[in-house]
């Protein structure tokens, strides 16, 4: 499925809800030329669009009963399109807009460019919404209808989820990968799958995500000042690391793949160069060991190398560093947080969500080494009657037998 295809069922979407669209198709081929422009609101319901296509099939798979649909915050995927995307510099604050009221137009080409490079998936929810609907058909069953709940009855996106992986985060990470990676994160995305979250998801896996909500220092950023009132500007953005293995105890660098993403305020993905495989790194105090000659730093680390990474927490997960792109070769180029310089910045960590996606398998897994340590301790606890019921071999017996007696010589019968 093309962008063009997508763009224009959202084009002709739009006109039949009595809306304007500035998309023009010069040809009915799917690889005509389209010229005109997006708006920021545009985006917005190209994206719920597609996500009530999404939920639509989920809903089908999951649930026979009809239920609400709940629109998610797509704020930080628009600002994302709208820096990628909007012409000239538009001086936009990040923190403090509202997208309802930003009025940058987003060239059509740009944006097309936009969703190849970081939601590549996004043309595949109207494929997935059209299989979804021919297999219901040839099943013979009786076709639920999605909800047509109005914007205003379901635009309340704190209902959904009080998770730092909001269904519109999980949705935004699912559109940037491909396979079943994106199909065990968008069971993330929608309510109508709690159960199914709670039976494969919620354990150590081979997938690793990791969101975190950081309050920048006002002296490492300084855009964290002080308002009129004295009270400080606190600016929360979030992160994430996404791996495709569990944490290690480790000297070096390990891993086969990753990505890393700025999560909020603004959504970018910055998968692997391929130059270097600096993926994780992640080591704890050694055990057994006194003295070390060149320690090695203890905490968690991403890209970069050892002593420079790209991100690193630290070991009681208080405070992380992050360092210019500059210093690594594994994952691509980009800002991790609006406005940041060349210099490195150090935040304080409010928040921490680590999750691991791996499927039946890992989680059948789990409950083996589950099930043998919860055997081990019961064999642990175990006491043996008969020894413990013996008064002539118990200690007791002795005790007592040298406090009446000391001068008794008593051989020990073996």
């Amino acid at each position: 499925m093309s962008v063009t295809t997508l763009l224009r069922v959202f084009t002709v979407t739009l006109k039949k809800a009595g809306l304007n669209c500035n998309l023009e198709f010069e040809t009915g081929d799917d690889d005509c030329k389209i010229s005109g422009w997006l708006m920021p609101v545009d985006v917005v319901l190209l994206l719920w669009m597609c996500w009530g296509m999404s939920w639509c099939c989920r809903s089908r798979e999951f649930s026979k009963e009809k239920g609400s649909l709940c629109l998610p915050d797509v704020k930080h995927i628009v600002l994302s399109a709208v820096e990628s995307c909007g012409e000239g510099d538009s001086g936009l604050n990040v923190w403090e807009c509202e997208v309802s009221g930003l009025e940058v137009r987003l060239p059509v080409g740009k944006f097309v460019s936009w969703v190849m490079k970081t939601v590549p998936s996004l043309p595949g929810c109207f494929t997935e919404f059209v299989y979804a609907v021919l297999k219901h058909s040839a099943s013979e069953e009786a076709r639920p209808e999605c909800s047509t709940s109005s914007a205003a009855d379901s635009s309340s996106t704190g209902a959904c989820s009080s998770d730092l992986l909001s269904p519109g985060i999980a949705w935004a990470i699912s559109l940037t990968l491909t396979g079943p990676l994106s199909v065990e994160i968008s069971r993330a995305c929608f309510p109508t799958d709690a159960n199914a979250i709670n039976n494969d998801l919620l354990f150590t896996g081979r997938l690793q995500i990791i969101r975190i909500s950081m309050l920048p220092r006002s002296t490492a950023c300084s855009d964290s000042a002080t308002s009129e009132d004295g009270s400080a500007n606190k600016r929360n953005w979030i992160i994430g690391a996404l791996t495709h293995q569990g944490f290690e105890n480790r000297d070096l660098f390990y891993g086969s793949s990753g990505s890393l993403y700025a999560l909020s305020p603004v959504f970018h993905m910055y998968p692997p160069t391929g130059k270097e495989r600096n993926y994780v790194y992640s080591h704890l105090h050694p055990t057994g060991k006194v003295y070390e000659a060149k320690p090695k730093p203890v905490g968690i680390g991403f890209g970069g190398s050892i002593g420079n990474e790209r991100i690193y927490v630290d070991e009681d997960f208080s405070k992380v560093t992050i360092h210019h792109h500059a210093a690594d070769k594994t994952y691509q180029s980009g800002s991790l947080f609006p406005d940041q310089g060349f210099l490195p910045v150090e935040a304080l960590i409010t928040e921490v969500e680590i999750w691991g996606l791996g499927g039946r398998g890992a989680k059948e897994v789990q409950d083996s080494y589950k099930n043998r340590e919860q055997l081990f301790t019961e064999q642990r606890r175990k006491v043996d009657l008969k020894t413990f019921a013996n008064w002539e071999d118990s200690p007791e017996k002795m005790m007592m037998d040298m406090i009446s007696n000391p001068n008794v010589i008593r051989r020990e019968d073996r």
